[in-house]
Protein backbone atom coordinates (compact mmCIF):
# COMPACT_ATOMS: atom_id res chain seq x y z
CA UNK A 1 0.00 0.00 0.00
CA UNK A 2 1.42 3.37 -0.97
CA UNK A 3 2.14 5.56 2.02
CA UNK A 4 2.10 9.29 1.21
CA UNK A 5 4.59 11.66 2.82
CA UNK A 6 3.35 13.55 5.89
CA UNK A 7 2.09 17.10 5.74
CA UNK A 8 3.88 18.33 8.85
CA UNK A 9 4.16 22.00 7.95
CA UNK A 10 7.49 23.71 8.49
CA UNK A 11 10.35 21.25 8.84
CA UNK A 12 12.97 22.20 11.37
CA UNK A 13 16.32 20.67 10.45
CA UNK A 14 17.93 18.44 13.05
CA UNK A 15 15.16 17.85 15.55
CA UNK A 16 11.67 18.53 16.83
CA UNK A 17 8.57 16.38 16.54
CA UNK A 18 7.44 14.95 13.24
CA UNK A 19 4.06 13.58 12.23
CA UNK A 20 4.54 10.27 10.41
CA UNK A 21 1.83 9.05 8.01
CA UNK A 22 -0.79 6.89 9.68
CA UNK A 23 0.01 3.98 7.38
CA UNK A 24 3.77 4.13 8.01
CA UNK A 25 5.74 1.49 9.84
CA UNK A 26 8.82 3.68 9.98
CA UNK A 27 9.29 6.41 12.57
CA UNK A 28 10.87 9.77 13.25
CA UNK A 29 14.49 8.79 12.53
CA UNK A 30 13.52 7.50 9.11
CA UNK A 31 11.40 10.56 8.51
CA UNK A 32 14.28 12.91 9.29
CA UNK A 33 16.51 10.91 6.96
CA UNK A 34 13.96 11.34 4.18
CA UNK A 35 14.08 15.08 4.74
CA UNK A 36 17.86 15.24 5.00
CA UNK A 37 18.77 13.10 2.00
CA UNK A 38 16.60 13.96 -1.02
CA UNK A 39 19.46 12.87 -3.27
CA UNK A 40 18.68 10.18 -5.86
CA UNK A 41 15.01 9.45 -5.30
CA UNK A 42 16.01 5.78 -5.10
CA UNK A 43 14.98 4.20 -1.77
CA UNK A 44 16.91 1.36 -0.17
CA UNK A 45 13.92 -0.91 -0.93
CA UNK A 46 15.27 -0.94 -4.51
CA UNK A 47 17.68 -3.58 -3.20
CA UNK A 48 15.49 -6.32 -1.64
CA UNK A 49 18.57 -8.39 -0.82
CA UNK A 50 19.66 -5.61 1.54
CA UNK A 51 16.28 -5.54 3.33
CA UNK A 52 16.37 -9.30 3.75
CA UNK A 53 19.95 -9.14 5.00
CA UNK A 54 18.96 -6.57 7.63
CA UNK A 55 16.10 -8.84 8.69
CA UNK A 56 18.45 -11.83 8.97
CA UNK A 57 20.76 -9.82 11.23
CA UNK A 58 17.97 -8.47 13.47
CA UNK A 59 16.53 -11.96 13.74
CA UNK A 60 19.88 -13.48 14.70
CA UNK A 61 20.49 -10.65 17.18
CA UNK A 62 17.11 -11.21 18.83
CA UNK A 63 17.73 -14.95 19.19
CA UNK A 64 21.18 -14.31 20.65
CA UNK A 65 20.02 -11.67 23.10
CA UNK A 66 17.14 -13.88 24.19
CA UNK A 67 19.53 -16.74 24.93
CA UNK A 68 21.72 -14.32 26.88
CA UNK A 69 18.75 -13.19 28.99
CA UNK A 70 18.78 -9.67 27.59
CA UNK A 71 15.48 -9.96 25.70
CA UNK A 72 12.34 -11.75 26.91
CA UNK A 73 10.81 -14.48 24.78
CA UNK A 74 7.62 -12.58 24.02
CA UNK A 75 9.43 -9.62 22.47
CA UNK A 76 11.94 -11.94 20.80
CA UNK A 77 9.18 -13.95 19.11
CA UNK A 78 7.50 -10.80 17.83
CA UNK A 79 10.77 -9.44 16.43
CA UNK A 80 11.54 -12.76 14.77
CA UNK A 81 8.09 -12.92 13.16
CA UNK A 82 8.37 -9.34 11.91
CA UNK A 83 11.75 -10.23 10.41
CA UNK A 84 10.27 -13.31 8.77
CA UNK A 85 7.74 -11.09 7.03
CA UNK A 86 10.54 -8.89 5.69
CA UNK A 87 12.44 -11.96 4.50
CA UNK A 88 9.31 -13.01 2.60
CA UNK A 89 9.13 -9.61 0.91
CA UNK A 90 6.50 -7.86 3.00
CA UNK A 91 6.77 -4.19 4.05
CA UNK A 92 9.72 -3.46 1.79
CA UNK A 93 7.93 -0.30 0.70
CA UNK A 94 8.50 1.02 4.22
CA UNK A 95 12.25 1.21 3.63
CA UNK A 96 12.20 4.71 2.26
CA UNK A 97 15.53 6.36 3.04
CA UNK A 98 17.66 7.29 0.07
CA UNK A 99 20.38 4.87 -1.02
CA UNK A 100 22.93 7.70 -0.76
CA UNK A 101 22.94 9.05 2.77
CA UNK A 102 25.26 10.56 5.33
CA UNK A 103 25.90 8.84 8.64
CA UNK A 104 27.65 5.65 7.55
CA UNK A 105 24.33 3.85 7.08
CA UNK A 106 22.74 4.89 10.38
CA UNK A 107 19.53 5.91 8.62
CA UNK A 108 19.26 2.49 7.00
CA UNK A 109 19.73 0.73 10.34
CA UNK A 110 17.20 3.00 12.04
CA UNK A 111 14.72 2.46 9.22
CA UNK A 112 15.03 -1.29 9.82
CA UNK A 113 14.76 -0.94 13.61
CA UNK A 114 11.61 1.17 13.34
CA UNK A 115 9.81 -0.99 10.78
CA UNK A 116 10.60 -4.18 12.70
CA UNK A 117 9.60 -2.64 16.04
CA UNK A 118 6.29 -1.28 14.77
CA UNK A 119 5.33 -4.51 13.03
CA UNK A 120 6.34 -6.48 16.13
CA UNK A 121 4.13 -4.19 18.22
CA UNK A 122 1.18 -5.03 15.98
CA UNK A 123 1.93 -8.73 16.40
CA UNK A 124 1.85 -8.16 20.16
CA UNK A 125 -1.57 -6.53 19.86
CA UNK A 126 -0.23 -3.04 20.43
CA UNK A 127 -0.37 0.13 18.38
CA UNK A 128 2.50 1.27 16.22
CA UNK A 129 4.58 3.76 18.16
CA UNK A 130 3.94 2.18 21.57
CA UNK A 131 7.67 2.10 22.17
CA UNK A 132 7.28 1.69 25.93
CA UNK A 133 6.28 -1.90 25.08
CA UNK A 134 8.89 -2.63 22.41
CA UNK A 135 11.46 -0.04 21.35
CA UNK A 136 13.46 0.16 18.08
CA UNK A 137 16.71 0.88 19.92
CA UNK A 138 16.17 -0.69 23.32
CA UNK A 139 14.97 -4.04 21.99
CA UNK A 140 15.48 -4.48 18.23
CA UNK A 141 18.99 -2.97 18.34
CA UNK A 142 20.32 -4.57 21.56
CA UNK A 143 24.08 -5.15 21.45
CA UNK A 144 24.35 -3.61 18.01
CA UNK A 145 25.60 -0.52 16.25
CA UNK A 146 25.07 0.63 12.71
CA UNK A 147 28.83 0.15 12.40
CA UNK A 148 28.56 -3.64 12.65
CA UNK A 149 24.99 -4.15 11.40
CA UNK A 150 25.29 -2.14 8.19
CA UNK A 151 28.55 -3.57 6.75
CA UNK A 152 27.50 -7.09 7.74
CA UNK A 153 24.16 -6.61 5.99
CA UNK A 154 25.95 -5.31 2.90
CA UNK A 155 28.09 -8.43 2.80
CA UNK A 156 25.17 -10.80 3.21
CA UNK A 157 23.20 -8.97 0.51
CA UNK A 158 26.22 -8.96 -1.78
CA UNK A 159 26.72 -12.70 -1.31
CA UNK A 160 23.23 -13.42 -2.64
CA UNK A 161 23.53 -10.84 -5.39
CA UNK A 162 26.86 -12.15 -6.66
CA UNK A 163 25.61 -15.72 -6.73
CA UNK A 164 22.64 -14.53 -8.77
CA UNK A 165 25.13 -12.94 -11.17
CA UNK A 166 27.14 -16.16 -11.36
CA UNK A 167 23.95 -18.06 -12.24
CA UNK A 168 23.17 -15.56 -15.01
CA UNK A 169 26.72 -15.90 -16.34
CA UNK A 170 26.13 -19.66 -16.49
CA UNK A 171 23.20 -19.10 -18.83
CA UNK A 172 25.26 -16.81 -21.07
CA UNK A 173 28.26 -19.15 -21.01
CA UNK A 174 26.09 -22.10 -22.03
CA UNK A 175 24.62 -20.02 -24.87
CA UNK A 176 28.11 -19.32 -26.21
CA UNK A 177 29.09 -22.99 -25.78
CA UNK A 178 26.05 -24.05 -27.81
CA UNK A 179 27.04 -21.66 -30.61
CA UNK A 180 30.64 -22.87 -30.45
CA UNK A 181 29.38 -26.40 -31.08
CA UNK A 182 27.02 -25.29 -33.84
CA UNK A 183 29.80 -23.37 -35.62
CA UNK A 184 32.62 -25.87 -35.06
CA UNK A 185 33.00 -26.63 -38.79
CA UNK A 186 32.54 -23.08 -40.09
CA UNK A 187 35.94 -21.98 -41.39
CA UNK A 188 36.83 -18.30 -41.29
CA UNK A 189 39.80 -15.96 -41.09
CA UNK A 190 41.12 -14.91 -37.73
CA UNK A 191 42.36 -11.36 -37.36
CA UNK A 192 44.99 -9.54 -35.36
CA UNK A 193 44.97 -5.73 -35.25
CA UNK A 194 41.97 -5.93 -37.59
CA UNK A 195 44.19 -7.43 -40.30
CA UNK A 196 43.89 -10.91 -41.78
CA UNK A 197 45.84 -13.40 -39.69
CA UNK A 198 45.35 -17.16 -40.04
CA UNK A 199 42.29 -19.39 -40.43
CA UNK A 200 40.22 -20.59 -37.53
CA UNK A 201 36.66 -21.80 -37.07
CA UNK A 202 33.78 -19.64 -35.95
CA UNK A 203 33.26 -22.27 -33.25
CA UNK A 204 36.74 -21.61 -31.89
CA UNK A 205 36.00 -17.89 -31.84
CA UNK A 206 32.75 -18.36 -29.89
CA UNK A 207 34.34 -20.83 -27.50
CA UNK A 208 36.68 -18.10 -26.27
CA UNK A 209 33.70 -16.06 -25.07
CA UNK A 210 32.48 -19.04 -23.06
CA UNK A 211 35.94 -19.62 -21.58
CA UNK A 212 36.27 -15.96 -20.55
CA UNK A 213 32.95 -16.13 -18.74
CA UNK A 214 33.99 -19.31 -16.95
CA UNK A 215 37.23 -17.73 -15.80
CA UNK A 216 35.39 -14.70 -14.48
CA UNK A 217 32.91 -16.89 -12.63
CA UNK A 218 35.84 -18.54 -10.86
CA UNK A 219 37.29 -15.14 -9.91
CA UNK A 220 33.89 -14.03 -8.57
CA UNK A 221 33.63 -17.16 -6.43
CA UNK A 222 37.03 -16.36 -4.96
CA UNK A 223 36.23 -12.70 -4.32
CA UNK A 224 32.85 -13.36 -2.75
CA UNK A 225 34.48 -15.58 -0.11
CA UNK A 226 36.27 -12.50 1.21
CA UNK A 227 32.96 -10.89 2.15
CA UNK A 228 32.10 -13.82 4.42
CA UNK A 229 34.13 -12.14 7.17
CA UNK A 230 31.78 -9.93 9.21
CA UNK A 231 32.18 -7.70 12.26
CA UNK A 232 28.98 -8.44 14.19
CA UNK A 233 29.73 -7.84 17.86
CA UNK A 234 32.07 -4.97 17.10
CA UNK A 235 29.38 -2.38 17.95
CA UNK A 236 30.69 1.19 17.59
CA UNK A 237 34.37 0.86 16.70
CA UNK A 238 35.25 -2.77 17.24
CA UNK A 239 35.74 -2.90 21.02
CA UNK A 240 32.33 -4.53 21.53
CA UNK A 241 31.12 -1.95 24.03
CA UNK A 242 27.46 -2.56 25.18
CA UNK A 243 27.47 -6.09 23.73
CA UNK A 244 27.51 -9.21 25.92
CA UNK A 245 30.88 -11.03 25.89
CA UNK A 246 29.20 -14.11 24.38
CA UNK A 247 27.12 -12.18 21.85
CA UNK A 248 29.52 -12.27 18.86
CA UNK A 249 29.86 -16.07 18.65
CA UNK A 250 26.14 -16.55 19.26
CA UNK A 251 25.03 -14.09 16.58
CA UNK A 252 27.49 -15.66 14.15
CA UNK A 253 26.06 -19.13 14.83
CA UNK A 254 22.50 -17.94 14.23
CA UNK A 255 23.42 -15.97 11.11
CA UNK A 256 25.20 -18.96 9.58
CA UNK A 257 22.15 -21.11 10.25
CA UNK A 258 19.61 -18.57 8.99
CA UNK A 259 21.45 -17.51 5.83
CA UNK A 260 23.33 -20.67 4.88
CA UNK A 261 26.41 -18.51 4.23
CA UNK A 262 29.79 -19.67 5.65
CA UNK A 263 30.22 -16.45 7.62
CA UNK A 264 33.17 -15.88 9.95
CA UNK A 265 33.77 -13.33 12.68
CA UNK A 266 36.74 -11.15 11.80
CA UNK A 267 39.76 -11.91 14.02
CA UNK A 268 40.24 -8.19 14.73
CA UNK A 269 36.95 -6.34 15.01
CA UNK A 270 38.55 -2.91 15.21
CA UNK A 271 40.29 -3.50 11.89
CA UNK A 272 37.19 -5.03 10.33
CA UNK A 273 35.00 -2.08 11.30
CA UNK A 274 37.11 0.41 9.36
CA UNK A 275 38.39 -1.72 6.46
CA UNK A 276 36.50 -1.88 3.14
CA UNK A 277 39.14 -3.94 1.32
CA UNK A 278 36.79 -6.85 0.58
CA UNK A 279 34.43 -4.50 -1.26
CA UNK A 280 37.35 -3.04 -3.24
CA UNK A 281 38.47 -6.52 -4.23
CA UNK A 282 35.00 -7.58 -5.30
CA UNK A 283 34.40 -4.37 -7.22
CA UNK A 284 37.64 -4.95 -9.10
CA UNK A 285 36.46 -8.40 -10.15
CA UNK A 286 33.12 -6.96 -11.25
CA UNK A 287 35.08 -4.50 -13.38
CA UNK A 288 37.01 -7.43 -14.86
CA UNK A 289 33.71 -9.13 -15.76
CA UNK A 290 32.46 -5.89 -17.32
CA UNK A 291 35.61 -5.29 -19.36
CA UNK A 292 35.64 -8.77 -20.86
CA UNK A 293 31.90 -8.79 -21.46
CA UNK A 294 32.18 -5.46 -23.24
CA UNK A 295 35.05 -6.78 -25.39
CA UNK A 296 32.83 -9.70 -26.37
CA UNK A 297 30.03 -7.34 -27.34
CA UNK A 298 32.48 -5.24 -29.37
CA UNK A 299 33.34 -8.39 -31.31
CA UNK A 300 29.71 -9.29 -31.89
CA UNK A 301 28.98 -5.82 -33.25
CA UNK A 302 32.05 -5.91 -35.49
CA UNK A 303 31.46 -9.43 -36.81
CA UNK A 304 27.84 -8.58 -37.62
CA UNK A 305 28.61 -5.19 -39.18
CA UNK A 306 27.07 -4.52 -42.55
CA UNK A 307 25.05 -6.28 -43.68
CA UNK A 308 26.82 -5.59 -46.99
CA UNK A 309 29.40 -2.91 -46.35
CA UNK A 310 30.86 -4.45 -43.20
CA UNK A 311 32.33 -7.81 -42.17
CA UNK A 312 28.95 -9.52 -42.32
CA UNK A 313 30.26 -12.79 -40.90
CA UNK A 314 27.41 -13.41 -38.47
CA UNK A 315 23.81 -12.23 -38.14
CA UNK A 316 22.44 -10.98 -34.83
CA UNK A 317 18.71 -11.44 -34.31
CA UNK A 318 16.76 -8.35 -35.35
CA UNK A 319 15.12 -7.00 -32.20
CA UNK A 320 13.67 -3.65 -33.27
CA UNK A 321 13.73 -1.01 -35.97
CA UNK A 322 17.09 0.69 -36.04
CA UNK A 323 16.27 4.09 -37.44
CA UNK A 324 13.51 6.64 -37.68
CA UNK A 325 14.80 7.75 -41.10
CA UNK A 326 16.57 4.77 -42.70
CA UNK A 327 14.04 2.06 -43.61
CA UNK A 328 15.10 -1.50 -42.94
CA UNK A 329 18.08 -0.56 -40.79
CA UNK A 330 18.65 -2.86 -37.81
CA UNK A 331 21.14 -2.06 -35.05
CA UNK A 332 22.96 -4.35 -32.61
CA UNK A 333 20.98 -2.92 -29.70
CA UNK A 334 21.54 -5.78 -27.26
CA UNK A 335 25.35 -5.71 -27.39
CA UNK A 336 25.13 -1.92 -27.24
CA UNK A 337 23.17 -1.96 -23.99
CA UNK A 338 25.61 -4.43 -22.45
CA UNK A 339 28.49 -2.17 -23.48
CA UNK A 340 26.81 0.65 -21.57
CA UNK A 341 26.39 -1.54 -18.50
CA UNK A 342 30.13 -2.21 -18.65
CA UNK A 343 30.92 1.50 -18.80
CA UNK A 344 28.77 2.02 -15.70
CA UNK A 345 30.45 -0.82 -13.80
CA UNK A 346 33.89 0.59 -14.57
CA UNK A 347 32.73 3.95 -13.20
CA UNK A 348 31.24 2.28 -10.14
CA UNK A 349 34.59 0.67 -9.43
CA UNK A 350 36.23 4.10 -9.38
CA UNK A 351 33.57 5.27 -6.91
CA UNK A 352 34.16 2.25 -4.65
CA UNK A 353 37.91 2.85 -4.72
CA UNK A 354 37.59 6.51 -3.72
CA UNK A 355 34.99 5.76 -1.05
CA UNK A 356 37.09 3.00 0.51
CA UNK A 357 40.18 5.21 0.51
CA UNK A 358 38.28 8.11 2.11
CA UNK A 359 37.60 6.35 5.43
CA UNK A 360 39.19 7.89 8.49
CA UNK A 361 40.40 6.25 11.68
CA UNK A 362 37.97 3.69 13.14
CA UNK A 363 35.13 3.94 10.59
CA UNK A 364 34.41 4.43 6.94
CA UNK A 365 31.45 6.80 6.62
CA UNK A 366 31.06 6.20 2.90
CA UNK A 367 29.78 2.62 2.83
CA UNK A 368 26.35 3.72 1.51
CA UNK A 369 27.87 4.79 -1.82
CA UNK A 370 30.00 1.62 -1.84
CA UNK A 371 26.82 -0.43 -1.39
CA UNK A 372 24.89 1.49 -4.03
CA UNK A 373 27.75 1.11 -6.52
CA UNK A 374 28.27 -2.60 -5.97
CA UNK A 375 24.56 -3.42 -5.92
CA UNK A 376 24.10 -1.55 -9.22
CA UNK A 377 27.08 -3.32 -10.78
CA UNK A 378 25.91 -6.77 -9.69
CA UNK A 379 22.28 -6.23 -10.65
CA UNK A 380 22.95 -4.63 -14.01
CA UNK A 381 25.57 -7.21 -14.98
CA UNK A 382 23.15 -9.98 -14.08
CA UNK A 383 20.37 -8.47 -16.18
CA UNK A 384 22.83 -7.78 -18.99
CA UNK A 385 24.03 -11.38 -19.11
CA UNK A 386 20.48 -12.72 -19.22
CA UNK A 387 19.45 -10.22 -21.90
CA UNK A 388 22.52 -10.92 -24.02
CA UNK A 389 21.93 -14.67 -23.83
CA UNK A 390 18.20 -14.67 -24.52
CA UNK A 391 17.87 -11.77 -26.96
CA UNK A 392 21.11 -12.04 -28.88
CA UNK A 393 23.47 -15.01 -28.56
CA UNK A 394 20.88 -17.76 -28.84
CA UNK A 395 19.64 -16.30 -32.13
CA UNK A 396 23.00 -15.72 -33.86
CA UNK A 397 23.48 -17.33 -37.28
CA UNK A 398 26.60 -17.64 -39.42
CA UNK A 399 27.17 -16.63 -43.04
CA UNK A 400 29.17 -19.79 -43.70
CA UNK A 401 29.64 -19.39 -47.48
CA UNK A 402 30.89 -15.84 -47.11
CA UNK A 403 33.30 -16.94 -44.38
CA UNK A 404 34.68 -19.80 -46.46
CA UNK A 405 35.18 -17.54 -49.47
CA UNK A 406 37.09 -15.04 -47.35
CA UNK A 407 39.48 -17.80 -46.28
CA UNK A 408 40.06 -19.02 -49.82
CA UNK A 409 40.69 -15.48 -51.00
CA UNK A 410 42.86 -14.47 -48.07
CA UNK A 411 46.57 -13.84 -48.17
CA UNK A 412 46.67 -15.04 -44.57
CA UNK A 413 46.64 -18.71 -45.53
CA UNK A 414 50.22 -18.31 -46.72
CA UNK A 415 51.22 -18.64 -43.06
CA UNK A 416 50.04 -22.25 -43.15
CA UNK A 417 52.40 -22.90 -46.10
CA UNK A 418 55.43 -21.35 -44.38
CA UNK A 419 56.74 -24.67 -42.95
CA UNK A 420 56.56 -26.25 -46.41
CA UNK A 421 57.83 -23.57 -48.81
CA UNK A 422 59.93 -21.46 -46.43
CA UNK A 423 59.51 -17.94 -45.06
CA UNK A 424 61.14 -16.18 -48.03
CA UNK A 425 58.98 -17.94 -50.60
CA UNK A 426 55.88 -17.43 -48.46
CA UNK A 427 56.62 -13.69 -48.21
CA UNK A 428 57.12 -13.42 -51.96
CA UNK A 429 53.86 -15.26 -52.64
CA UNK A 430 51.97 -12.99 -50.19
CA UNK A 431 53.37 -9.86 -51.84
CA UNK A 432 52.44 -11.04 -55.33
CA UNK A 433 48.94 -12.01 -54.19
CA UNK A 434 48.45 -8.60 -52.60
CA UNK A 435 49.65 -6.66 -55.65
CA UNK A 436 47.98 -8.77 -58.29
CA UNK A 437 44.78 -9.65 -56.51
CA UNK A 438 45.44 -13.32 -57.29
CA UNK A 439 45.01 -16.17 -54.86
CA UNK A 440 47.82 -17.67 -52.81
CA UNK A 441 46.69 -21.08 -53.94
CA UNK A 442 47.10 -20.29 -57.66
CA UNK A 443 50.44 -18.50 -57.23
CA UNK A 444 51.98 -21.42 -55.29
CA UNK A 445 50.87 -23.81 -58.03
CA UNK A 446 52.14 -21.58 -60.83
CA UNK A 447 55.56 -21.33 -59.21
CA UNK A 448 55.72 -25.07 -58.69
CA UNK A 449 56.35 -24.70 -54.98
CA UNK A 450 53.84 -27.42 -54.12
CA UNK A 451 51.65 -29.79 -56.08
CA UNK A 452 47.87 -29.51 -56.11
CA UNK A 453 47.56 -32.68 -54.06
CA UNK A 454 50.00 -31.34 -51.47
CA UNK A 455 48.20 -28.00 -51.30
CA UNK A 456 44.78 -29.55 -50.90
CA UNK A 457 46.01 -31.79 -48.10
CA UNK A 458 47.80 -28.97 -46.26
CA UNK A 459 44.84 -26.59 -46.51
CA UNK A 460 42.33 -28.90 -44.82
CA UNK A 461 40.28 -27.12 -42.11
CA UNK A 462 41.60 -29.41 -39.38
CA UNK A 463 45.16 -28.66 -40.45
CA UNK A 464 44.57 -24.93 -40.62
CA UNK A 465 42.90 -24.60 -37.22
CA UNK A 466 44.84 -26.94 -34.92
CA UNK A 467 48.46 -27.89 -34.19
CA UNK A 468 49.54 -30.84 -36.37
CA UNK A 469 52.72 -32.81 -36.87
CA UNK A 470 54.86 -31.70 -39.86
CA UNK A 471 53.09 -32.83 -43.02
CA UNK A 472 54.93 -35.27 -45.36
CA UNK A 473 54.73 -32.57 -48.02
CA UNK A 474 57.42 -30.70 -46.13
CA UNK A 475 59.82 -33.56 -46.72
CA UNK A 476 59.04 -33.62 -50.44
CA UNK A 477 59.93 -29.94 -50.87
CA UNK A 478 60.16 -29.24 -54.62
CA UNK A 479 63.10 -27.41 -56.18
CA UNK A 480 63.19 -23.71 -55.35
CA UNK A 481 61.26 -24.18 -52.13
CA UNK A 482 64.22 -23.33 -49.90
CA UNK A 483 63.85 -22.08 -46.37
CA UNK A 484 65.40 -18.78 -47.55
Amino acid sequence: KFCPPPNSGEKKPGGGPRAAPACAYYGVHTLRAQENFPITGIPISTYPELIRALAYIKQAAALSNCELGLLDERRCDAIIEACNELIKGRLHDQFVVDVIQGGAGTSTNMNANEVIANRALELLGQNRGDYHVLHPNEHVNIGQSTNDVYPSALKIATWFGVHGLIDAMDILREAFEAKAEAFKDVLKMGRTQLQDAVPMTLGQEFSTYAVMLGEDQARLREAVMLICEINMGATAIGTGITAHPDYAPLVLMHLRKITGIPLQTAPNLIEATQDCGAFVQLSGVLKRVAVKLSKTCNDLRLLSSGPRAGLGEINLPAMQAGSSIMPGKVNPVIPEVVNQIAFEVIGNDVTVSFAAEAGQLQLNAFEPIIAHSIFKSVGHLRNGCLTLAERCVKGITANADHLRASVENSIGIVTALNPYIGYANATSVAQEAHLSGGSVYDIVLSRGLLSKAQLDEILQPETLTHPVAMHPAAVRRPPGASQG
